[in-house]
């Protein structure tokens, strides 16, 4: 029997739980792995070859190569872990996370020093704000980052 999951109503947010963990743990693997240089050599040389050496879905290698890391987190990636991929290519947590948001890094730096996205219309599915899953670029193919 599945556990309720009340946080699932939450616009806009992945929640990484039990099940995302069991989904994305080879994902995962293979971000920590970026940690060794010679690991992270051998990435940059022939991404879809290291990628193969990891028993992931599909999905997972292709939101890797993409650097799409909403349809990661949604395909079990921890953004702590998928942070290692960033960082492989040069990029801050503050670019990784606006590529996330389908805005600029410098719109989302200002929106971020504003305060964020306002909770008002973004606490529950139902509500109609910003932040409602229909307006977020999960899985819209707008996320990524050039390498």
């Amino acid at each position: 029997m599945p556990l309720e999951k009340p946080y699932l109503d939450i616009p806009g947010t992945t929640i990484f739980d039990a099940d995302a963990a069991r989904q994305g743990y080879w994902l995962n693997q293979f971000c920590m792995s970026l940690m060794k240089a010679e690991n992270r050599a051998r990435f940059k040389a022939n991404e879809r070859q290291y990628l193969d050496e990891w028993p992931m879905t599909e999905e997972q290698k292709q939101a890797v190569l993409e650097r799409d890391l909403n349809r990661a987190i949604a395909a079990g990636g921890n953004i702590y872990f998928l942070a290692k991929i960033g960082a492989t290519d040069g990029k801050s947590f503050q670019q990784m996370a606006a590529s996330m948001t389908g805005m600029s890094e410098d719109e989302y730096r200002s929106m971020m020093l504003a305060g964020g996205r306002s909770p008002e219309g973004n606490r529950v599915i139902g509500e109609n704000g910003s932040a409602q899953a229909h307006r977020q670029p999960q899985g819209s193919g707008k996320a990524g980052w050039e390498r």
